[in-house]
């Protein structure tokens, strides 16, 4: 389990602070989207693969198009964790066809986001690369509380907005999801390791149900989600809401005999699950509203969400129309507006919950900007606010260890809960941390990635220039680039005037040799 609580453009010119939106540019493309445009969201899940496409009309978004395929990739995993070939080749078939109809979108108009399954998978690089390839879009492997934030915004943004505190129960294919928020405010967050597909696999094999089974799968649902006792108590929310899959499944049955539509109560929960005893096994359940697709996953679903309401005292949960997907669409939003990313403000937190000093931050992150601008092509925003987040925090480790604090960075950030990243994105900041200094033969990076290396580059001889801890002097330096050959002009007077950064700058050439790239000093 994974918890979280939230808390609450120059070169040369006046240096803006960290506090303020890292490498904006005023003409952010989000800022440049009309009314009509047309977004996607891409939701990889344990059960089902979901593809979202809405219109953006006056800053709301418009369902115009959803389809959904259940790929059952979360059944896929075998005993070592890998995903198995057939599972694979479900999941590429899939998103074969959704590729086709996203075709003609561009990067800034779709997210495509991967949860437990992809999380879990010890072989997700292999089918990753060929999806990426398959869909045309990248695919971003989200952590549960990230999962969790996302979800809570999909929710709360199809809800009538009111004082009232959620709790938010999301049960997925292999992950359950609990948050609680107000507003849009999601202000506790965790994942858990159970869910339908997987409680299905393990305690219902063959789809039989028996009380027994029933009842072990309660008590290991149970002790698994017994750490959210103390964080979800009774008193602190106001309305339970469901959102997604088994709560929606269990809904749609409940309303064929006559319950209140997109509403869950506890006795209609109990009867139920005495139908599918009495029925005992998946395939002889006859109720109106079961659809096929949710037939082999009903009882490992029904067991956690009766293990939910007994430990959360739930007497009955309303449906939310909001999921993951809507979540996503919405933060797609935000993510392309630097005012609203929420992942600048969770640079600043980490900034300072490791104490980082944040004027030599600053003016590291200006001198990477000033070089990487130079060799930046084609120029793009997000490139420089990742590489400027980098630079704000490449001494994240620095309070654990000065000298290898580098390392220390990038396991931090390979291992910390970092609202509005996802994995790959935590990773990648991680290795121009581990990578901003020190030997570049041993660093396990993508030397093929050629935006990384100038990013990593610009990254390193920054740190060099800014070694006294005081602003460089960059009049009289400038970075070129001809293919794979880096080129640091300097002029003779700089060179003596700052002796030590010019011996930095020549150790740095040398630094590059043995990887395909090289860097030289060229002084007139």
């Amino acid at each position: 389990m994974t918890a979280i609580r939230r808390p609450p453009n120059s070169r040369r010119h006046v240096r803006p602070t960290v506090a303020q939106v890292l490498c904006c540019r005023p003409e952010s493309l989000a800022n440049q989207m009309q009314n009509g445009t047309l977004i996607a969201a891409v939701d990889l899940g344990s059960n089902s693969f979901r593809l979202e496409i809405g219109r953006l009309q006056h800053g709301q978004i418009q369902r115009s198009e959803y389809l959904k395929e259940t790929v059952r990739q979360g059944s896929g995993l075998d005993e070592e964790r890998r995903l198995t070939p057939d599972a694979m080749q479900r999941g590429w078939d899939c998103l074969a066809r959704f590729a086709e109809r996203l075709a003609g979108f561009t990067r800034a108009q779709v997210r495509a986001v991967a949860t437990q399954t992809l999380r879990e998978a010890r072989n997700r690089e292999e089918f990753l690369l060929k999806a990426t390839e398959i869909l045309g879009f990248p695919i971003d492997v989200i952590s549960g509380p990230e999962e969790a934030r996302l979800i809570y915004q999909g929710v709360a943004r199809l809800l009538p907005q009111s004082d009232e505190r959620r709790l938010v129960v999301d049960i997925g294919g292999r992950s359950t999801e609990l948050i609680l928020g107000q507003h849009f405010n999601a202000q506790v967050m965790a994942s858990y390791r159970v869910g339908s597909v997987a409680w299905s696999m393990k305690y219902f094999p063959q789809g039989q149900f028996t009380a027994q089974a029933f009842l072990t799968a309660e008590v290991a649902a149970k002790a698994v989600l017994d750490e959210a006792l103390d964080s979800y108590r009774r008193d602190s929310w106001d309305v339970a809401y469901g959102s997604s899959g088994t709560v929606g499944a269990v809904a749609d049955i409940l309303a064929g005999i006559g319950e209140p539509p997109g509403l869950i109560r506890r006795r209609a929960l109990d009867w139920l699950k005495d139908r599918l005893l009495r029925a005992q096994s998946a395939d002889k359940v006859r109720l109106e509203g079961l659809k096929e697709d949710r037939r082999a996953v009903i009882g490992g679903g029904v067991s956690v969400l009766t293990a939910i309401f007994d430990l959360l005292k739930i007497d009955e949960m309303q449906v939310a129309q909001g999921a993951l997907r809507q979540g996503v669409l919405y933060d797609l939003l935000d993510r392309e507006q630097p005012h609203t990313d929420l992942r600048a403000s969770t640079v600043r937190v980490l900034c300072e919950r490791f104490q980082i000093d944040l004027p030599q931050a600053e003016r590291v992150r200006d001198a990477a900007l000033h070089l990487y601008r130079q060799i930046e092509q084609p120029q793009d925003e997000r490139s420089e606010r990742k590489l400027a987040w980098a630079a704000s925090l490449h001494e994240i480790g620095i309070q654990i260890s000065h000298s290898d604090y580098h390392r220390h960075g990038a396991y931090i950030l390979d291992n910390t809960d970092a609202p509005g990243f996802a994995l790959p994105e935590l990773h990648r900041l991680g290795m121009l941390i581990l990578g901003h200094r020190g030997k570049l033969r041993k660093l396990e990076a993508d030397f093929e990635d050629e935006n990384f290396v100038r990013q990593m580059l610009s990254l390193r001889l920054a740190v060099a220039l800014c070694h006294a801890r005081r602003d460089p002097k960059l009049d009289d330096l400038s970075l070129s680039q001809n293919g794979p050959d880096f080129t640091l002009h300097a002029t003779q007077d700089w060179c003596q005037l700052f002796p030590q950064s010019a011996h930095l700058l020549r150790e740095e050439t040398a630094a590059w040799q043995k990887t395909p790239w090289t860097l030289s000093l060229e002084v007139a």
